[in-house]
């Protein structure tokens, strides 16, 4: 029997080092692979060092976050050893509805990579922002009886959870019914209040942000999922449970924007963890066996009978896939995708007006005004107050104390904006824009000047979607044709694309590590502490909306 590389894609022999994860071994042998499943594995002296392992599974993504739809996604995870994701929707389903949950399915089944879909439990994730669609119970129900959708993804509305939302309540039933596993999200829930949400059936949840709130969810039940994405990167934080509770883990990207991906995946965290110390098998598990067994995942795992699912790599302690194999098909090798470029569908959903100088106009009123304070790698927020700049009566950009404007302007229907302010995006000139602001996908944008703003806002509009960093003297656009918030060009020309607008954005004098990742969670209102809707400003500690300017009388904010 050969170990050569197969010219069957479905029917070879390969010979290496077996990384056995069911068993926790590692044996010298060949996998005899034919028409797409594993045959045969047998035991014997190879010459071979290489090692054979399943493939990495990334345990919670939003593809839409990758501005690349699957079929891209695919072509670029897969040469990282990605063999599938567990992937929840809501992002398109926010601006799409039901028709954007099916266009990521069948546009995923185009190429031979595993995404595992969810039915997204919170679309809108609040009643406090404007959406495209929502999704109530009776779609879900839906979407729960079919058998591409393989979960109930992330439960973001944790307060209607542990007030017993009857909606809410019904489409967690839903997926009881169909024996589907309930996907959590609850950052700094903790007591009694994690007891309740913990009870009603959720049991994952990847929004930890210390150690001790991962211990305590755990000791409720819970599997962590730790995140490493491009704006959330909570990995240094909560890997010491690796060498305490390697079997509640996972391992996710959650959000990883495009030119991130093309660097690396689910193999950095492998490799990171590895080089800390930690037991490799336990390693491995967290990046493929703990997902597959938790969310009952047709992906293989190096078993007679299963699918050929696996990747090739030459050092254990350091794995870098050599070769990456779904279902007998080598759909990666040295870095370069076999997975061939599909052409799709645009559907969109982009109603905004051009705004004027006038929607950007906030009046002074003499009173300090409550600012959003982001935290780079985070994405919860602090907040404090602080005495405006005041131009001609309006409130504008203090460069000099980087506390910028920002705005949401309702994508869906023409509606004046909404404006806040932020403080550490470090821009010095020229402004950002973006449609991908999580959840609903509004327009949301920060600049140092009225003008900025405005024509980053309106060129988006102009697109009807997309990111862009300008001034008056560069600009970079990435446009994103699919619901405003993923391209349909090749995934490589996408990751340049965005490389080059985020090198522009740090040119314009921002100093955090993925701006435009920030600057989308800003509109998030389910992570505290202080977010922007583009209904206005939102408190999320009280779960309500607050108003820009501070009143002395009730205002606990620290001052600035």
């Amino acid at each position: 029997m050969s170990n050569s590389a197969p010219h069957n894609p479905a029917s070879f022999t390969i010979g290496g080092q077996i990384v056995d994860l069911v068993n926790s071994r590692i044996f010298s042998g060949v996998v005899v692979v034919d028409d797409g499943k594993i045959a045969k594995i047998e035991q014997q002296p190879v010459g071979n060092t290489r090692y054979i392992m399943p493939g990495f599974v990334d345990a919670h993504v939003h593809v839409e976050s990758s501005m690349l739809v699957p079929s891209e996604f695919a072509r670029l995870a897969s040469c990282h050893g990605t063999v599938a994701t567990v992937s929840d929707p809501h992002e398109i389903a926010n601006v799409l509805g039901m028709e954007g949950v099916r266009y990521m399915v069948e546009n995923g089944k185009k190429v031979p990579f595993k995404f595992f879909f969810g039915a997204p439990s919170c679309v809108p994730s609040t009643a406090f922002e404007t959406a495209g669609f929502t999704l109530d119970a009776h779609d879900i129900e839906e979407l729960m009886a079919s058998p591409d959708i393989h979960y109930l993804s992330e439960v973001m509305n944790y307060p209607g959870v542990i007030g017993g939302d009857l909606e809410l309540m019904a489409k967690i039933a839903a997926a009881k019914r169909f024996g589907k596993p309930i996907d959590g999200h609850a950052p700094a829930v903790t007591g009694d209040d994690l007891r309740k949400y913990v009870g009603a059936g959720i049991t994952t949840d990847h929004e930890c942000f210390t150690l001790a709130e991962a211990l305590e969810k755990i000791s409720l039940g819970m599997k962590i999922l730790i995140r490493e994405g491009s704006a959330a990167k909570n990995f240094e934080a909560l890997i010491p449970l690796m060498a305490t509770h390697p079997d509640r883990l996972m391992f996710c990207s959650d959000d990883k924007h495009p030119n991130e991906l093309v660097k690396g995946h689910i193999d950095d965290l492998v490799r990171r963890a590895i080089a800390k110390g930690y037991d490799v098998m336990d390693v491995l598990k967290a990046a493929s066996l703990n997902a597959v067994k938790h969310y009952k995942l047709n992906v293989g795992m190096l078993q007679v009978g299963d699918d050929a699912d696996f990747i090739v790599v030459d050092d254990l302690r350091r794995p870098e896939a050599r070769m990456t194999y779904i279902k007998g098909e080598l759909v990666a090798e040295n870095g370069v995708s076999n997975i061939k470029y599909v052409e799709t569908e645009t559907p969109n959903n982009f109603k905004a007006h051009y705004i004027t100088y006038d929607d950007l106009f906030v009046p002074d009123k003499g009173k300090p005004v409550k600012v959003i304070e982001c935290i780079d790698g985070q994405l919860i927020t602090k907040s404090f107050t602080a005495v405006p700049k005041v131009e001609n009566g309006n409130l504008v950009s203090d460069v000099e104390r980087d506390i910028l404007k920002m705005v949401v302007v309702n994508r869906y229907e023409p509606t004046k904006p909404a404006i806040a302010f932020i403080k550490n995006f470090g821009l010095k000139r020229g402004a950002l824009a973006s449609s991908v602001a999580h959840d609903s996908h509004n327009i949301v944008a920060v600049g140092v000047t009225d003008r900025d703003i405005l024509h980053a806002v309106n060129l988006l509009i102009e697109h009807t979607g997309g990111v862009t960093a300008l001034c008056s003297t560069e600009m970079v656009a990435v446009p994103l044709p699919v619901a405003g918030l993923m391209s349909n060009e090749d995934g490589y020309e996408v990751a340049q694309a965005y490389q080059n607008a985020d090198a522009l954005a740090k040119r314009l004098g921002s100093t955090l590590y993925a701006p435009f990742m920030t600057l989308a969670f800003m509109a998030l209102l389910v992570i505290p502490e202080l977010k922007i809707s583009d209904q206005g400003l939102f408190d999320v500690t009280r779960f309500a909306f607050t108003s820009l300017y501070a009143d002395d009388a009730s205002e606990e904010m620290r001052t600035v």
